[in-house]
């Protein structure tokens, strides 16, 4: 049986600790984000998703069981550089019912009916560190994420971020 040489870090690739900074600056700290998140809706996954695939790890709120107050929707709509209306939803949601359409409807009273009927609330609205953007489509959220290098499909296999990381991908006639 022959034997085999002792195992040392140079051996395996493992960095000598004597070596390694632990200095706060050296490490750089995680981005800060808060997703504002239907887990019903696809391009909310796909956000959350790309996302994490980008190493960050949001806070996760489900708009529809903790709606952001009036103050908070407010800034989120004017720190993504939107109009109130920009921000409702209008498939699968009471917009036609209430007569939402109505462009004699002021701000107050379209932020009233977003909070009465948070399904309203475009999605999903993610904030970084570096800004805040309504996620429709996707990709936009990689104008305040980190980098991306690594391939990247949706949930629908449409490809983001291509193997030689470039990304995002437009489709034909975008």
């Amino acid at each position: 049986m022959s034997r085999l040489p002792p195992l040392t870090a140079a051996a395996v690739d493992i960095p000598d600790p004597a070596r390694l900074s632990t200095r706060a600056s050296d490490h750089p700290p995680r981005m800060k984000a808060v997703i504002y998140h239907n887990p019903a809706c696809a391009t909310s996954r796909n956000v959350l998703a790309l996302m994490r695939h980008a190493g960050v790890e949001p806070e996760v709120v489900e708009y529809l069981r903790t709606p952001p107050d009036r103050a908070r929707l407010i800034a989120l709509i004017a720190a993504a550089g939107l109009q109130v209306r920009d921000a409702l939803r209008e498939k699968g949601t009471p917009y036609a019912a209430l007569g939402l359409a109505d462009p004699a409807l002021d701000d107050a009273q379209l932020l009233d009916a977003m909070l009465a009927h948070p399904i309203l609330i475009n999605r999903p609205f993610v904030q970084t560190d570096r800004g805040v953007r309504l996620a429709r489509p996707s990709e936009n959220v990689l104008e305040i994420l980190p980098p991306v290098h690594a391939p990247f499909r949706k949930e629908d296999g449409e490809v983001v971020i291509d193997a030689e990381g470039r990304g995002p991908i437009k489709k034909p006639g975008q």
